[in-house]
């Protein structure tokens, strides 16, 4: 997250997450952690960052601020039910509207929404990416998560749950904003 005061002990980053999603036989898995990071300080240990929405049928995560991240899920929630359940076409409005309106653009915050065929990486400069392989990752512990799911992925058998469990504690090991306390949802 960017910090434009030129002195951050007086305003401190807020950093917060790790959220990792897999596809995998049929079933998709999104899971975070519950840290949430203020300057050197942690202010909580379980917070939650995924979650089910449009009658259990879309998985969203946040990484970021959290209050602009809030924001920015309930406006994918309206997406979502302007739509009726597609996500892209909601993923891309949403991403369109954060880029371009004056409020919007100013939350820091990235997103990664998901159903059982697909998952999107949505972010505040309007992208929407979808991976070419099953597996997402965001936040300070984001790349280890995904290059240790990308292994997991490709050398294991273990389920889509099992890798998203699995990349959450090895990123916990190494990221000092990420914990062990995790939450995991599964479509």
């Amino acid at each position: 997250m960017k910090n434009t005061s030129n002195n951050s002990e007086l305003h401190p980053i807020v950093r917060s997450t790790t959220v990792v999603g897999v596809l995998r036989d049929g079933k998709a898995s999104l899971g975070g952690d519950g840290q949430v990071s203020f300057g050197n300080t942690v202010l909580k240990h379980t917070a939650k960052k995924v979650r089910k929405i449009y009658n259990d049928t879309i998985m969203t995560g946040f990484a970021g601020a959290t209050a602009d991240a809030f924001t920015l899920l309930q406006r994918f929630e309206e997406k979502v039910e302007a739509y009726n359940g597609n996500l892209y076409r909601s993923a891309i409005d949403l991403a369109k509207d954060w880029r371009t309106d004056r409020y919007l653009r100013r939350l820091e915050a990235m997103l990664i929404v998901m159903d059982k065929n697909k998952m999107l990486l949505i972010s505040g400069t309007g992208d929407v990416i979808e991976p070419d392989d099953d597996i997402i990752a965001i936040g300070s512990g984001g790349l280890y998560a995904l290059s240790s799911g990308k292994a997991l992925l490709k050398h294991t058998q273990l389920s889509a749950k099992e890798i998203v469990e699995e990349s959450l504690r090895i990123a916990s090991e190494i990221c000092i904003f990420t914990n062990q306390s995790i939450t995991i949802e599964e479509l």
